[in-house]
């Protein structure tokens, strides 16, 4: 019975559900429920969290308690206090430059783990948009091959009743049913590519394993605002996430420095106690008057006076990754600047691809026009006509690719410059 039960879960398992999706959905989706990002908001939050821990010592703290204790002889001190019915003290800094540094410094990595947040984003943004793209080519491309196989299966059946006719030759018939196995073989790895990338787009969108994330276009124009490559290399240096996070690495660096270099600087707290105390403790044996209530409040000063080495060393080293982000800061703006370049030049290069695919596909139709003519007055072959789909059908494929070919290199232009979620979300 268990064992039943168990093979009736997994065959739920596996019929998952086809979801059909818009570009915009799969963004937000992505931005919401891919498990990379929600790791790295949580990683935000865990930020959050010490900063709260790091602004602690500015807050005032009080711990009340009882230092009840039988003395037998001189009151002796519970602890540093003295023994007591009930105790309470009080103790927060009032200037403390190391801990106030910790403080910004705490601020500064909460800013960059939310910069961090903000590049996931991108990142997954840009994969879902790209499987997308490639879900939706690979749809339509599925379509115009069973297109092409109702072409190809209806050729096959004229060839062979010419073929038994003795109006052609054999082969023929074997080399009309060799096409219809191809074209059968292609839409086969179509639909398997198909069903792989509307699975792997369900995963990264935060969907169940046995779930199928399909685009609601099958073709999705992918728009591109940029004017020139002067404004790509503008955008891209604007708007790039690991620039804005390394810069704010470097700031967390400083107040991390500044921090060591607060080591030397004096410290004041404000204290305050106050004790119950009992005759009992014999304070008024040994003491010329005993007070029952007693308090005292006032400022704690400590002035370093031989620092420890560590801080020293701790500022070097600290010295040393602030020269290791300046080099990679400028490294970075460098890579960015050649990409953004080398994005520009993609886009402008699939563009004339997308022409020459158009244009040859004109032809192939203008040809195939020319043929039926031909043939309709007896001057061309049904071979030839054949031939002439067939070379159209796979201009239409080449077109397909070409499309493709575009919309990726735009995508990878609007990750590099940093528009890509505003340009597709809209």
């Amino acid at each position: 019975m268990q064992r039943l039960l168990f093979l009736l879960m997994a065959a739920a398992a596996a019929h998952g559900e086809v979801r059909t999706v818009t570009l915009a959905q799969a963004l937000q989706l992505a931005s919401t429920q891919n498990p990379d990002v929600v790791l790295s908001k949580l990683e935000e939050r865990r930020a959050l969290g010490a900063t709260k821990a790091a602004r602690d010592p500015f807050y005032p703290k009080i711990f009340a308690g009882s230092g009840l204790a039988y003395s037998s002889g001189f009151p002796m001190s519970i602890e540093g206090s003295a023994p007591s019915i009930i105790e309470s003290r009080a103790i927060a800094s009032i200037f403390n430059h190391e801990k106030r540094m910790l403080l910004e410094k705490a601020k500064a990595e909460q800013k960059t783990a939310g910069l961090a947040t903000q590049m996931k984003e991108d990142e997954v943004g840009y994969r879902a948009a790209v499987l997308y793209v490639e879900a939706g080519r690979l749809a339509a491309a599925v379509k115009a091959v069973k297109d092409q196989m109702a072409s190809l299966e209806r050729g096959a059946e004229t060839v062979n009743a010419r073929v038994a006719e003795g109006r052609e030759l054999p082969i023929e018939g074997r080399r009309a049913a060799l096409r219809s196995l191809q074209a059968k073989q292609r839409l086969s790895r179509l639909e398997i590519a198909q069903a792989d990338a509307e699975s792997q787009l369900a995963l990264l969108l935060g969907m169940g394993d046995a779930d199928r994330a399909r685009p609601a276009e099958s073709e999705t124009p992918v728009p591109v605002a940029l004017k020139s490559e002067g404004d790509a290399i503008v955008a891209a240096l604007q708007n790039n996430r690991e620039i804005r996070r390394l810069e704010s690495v470097m700031v967390v660096k400083g107040f991390e420095r500044r921090s060591y270099e607060a080591a030397r600087m004096p410290r004041l707290d404000l204290v305050a106690q106050y004790g119950l105390f009992s005759r009992f403790n014999n304070y008024d044996k040994f003491f010329n008057r005993f007070q029952r209530h007693n308090g005292q409040i006032g400022v704690s000063i400590q002035i370093p006076i031989l620092p420890s080495h560590a801080a020293r060393a701790q500022k070097e080293i600290v010295d040393v990754e602030m020269l290791q982000l300046r080099t990679q800061l400028n490294a970075e703006r460098g890579r960015s600047s050649a990409q953004a370049r080398k994005a520009w030049a993609e886009v402008t290069a699939q563009e004339t691809t997308v022409e020459v695919a158009n244009l040859d596909l004109q032809v192939a139709r203008e040809q195939t026009s020319l043929l039926l003519a031909l043939f309709d007055e007896g001057r061309a072959t049904q071979k030839q006509m054949e031939e002439a789909r067939l070379a159209e059908n796979e201009k239409w494929m080449a077109l397909f690719d070409a499309r493709f070919g575009l919309d990726r290199a735009r995508l990878d232009l609007l990750k590099e410059t940093g528009t890509l979620v505003a340009a597709l979300r809209n």
